[in-house]
């Protein structure tokens, strides 16, 4: 690629990520001004599967394999901020994907925990990480949609999947004091929440907005659930 076509394809990313932020993601509610500038830092391009790269700032679940997706920016902002990471939290992520969102958090909090699954994603998402630079960030192969106990408790828990009914496990491994954000429900209506352990034994729950994702894989199902 000649020089000035480099830098052309450089300044085409600037611009769709600008247009990513203040088209998409403004317009659903994410005014922190540290997670915009967060968005910005944190190339997005570099955690999207090179066939769709170009597609990386669009409104859009893209396919990262094993018939899982990259959600959509604003959704994928919506839910950091409502986490509310702060430095020296210690944060487990369900479903790392890309590494994308992990990288995100990695750039907020002090550790942070993510487990995936899919071993092909987990060694893909873990180059992807490491080539960003983050140390604090930690990559775990398994299965975690019933919780992950060995580093909690946590002051922070996302899950990038939906689940029917969230599992108690997640609840009890957070700190007092402590925010998890999860969307729960069955398609083709779910409700993002943002559950906060207020004390030993209390929990308080916000519903944020309604919305529809995939499920993560191995999520416990309620009693008489059906698809």
């Amino acid at each position: 690629m000649a020089t000035g076509d480099a830098i052309r394809n450089v300044m085409d990313y600037d611009k769709a990520r600008f247009n990513m932020v203040e088209s998409q993601v403004r317009t659903w509610e994410v005014l922190d001004a540290g997670i915009l500038a967060l968005l910005f830092k944190v190339k997005r391009e570099d955690f999207v599967p090179p066939a769709y790269r170009s597609l990386a700032f669009v409104d859009m679940e893209i396919p990262i394999g094993q018939g899982e997706v990259m959600l959509a920016p604003k959704l994928e902002a919506r839910m950091l901020q409502e986490l509310a990471v702060q430095p020296g939290d210690t944060v487990l992520e369900v479903g790392t994907g890309t590494g994308y969102t992990a990288a995100l958090l990695g750039m907020l909090a002090g550790t942070v925990h993510t487990v995936e699954i899919h071993q092909a994603l987990h060694e893909s998402a873990t180059r992807n990480l490491r080539r960003s630079g983050l140390g604090n960030v930690t990559t775990h192969l398994g299965n975690a949609a019933a919780g992950w106990k060995p580093q909690a408790p946590y002051d922070a828990i996302v899950l990038t999947g939906s689940v029917p009914l969230l599992a108690d496990a997640f609840k009890q491994q957070l700190k007092v004091g402590g925010r998890l954000v999860v969307v729960e429900g069955k398609a083709p209506i779910m409700t993002a929440k943002r559950i906060v352990r207020t004390t030993e034994d209390g929990y308080t729950v916000t519903g944020l907005f309604e919305t529809c994702i995939p499920s993560l894989r191995n999520a416990p199902q309620p009693d008489g659930f059906e698809f």
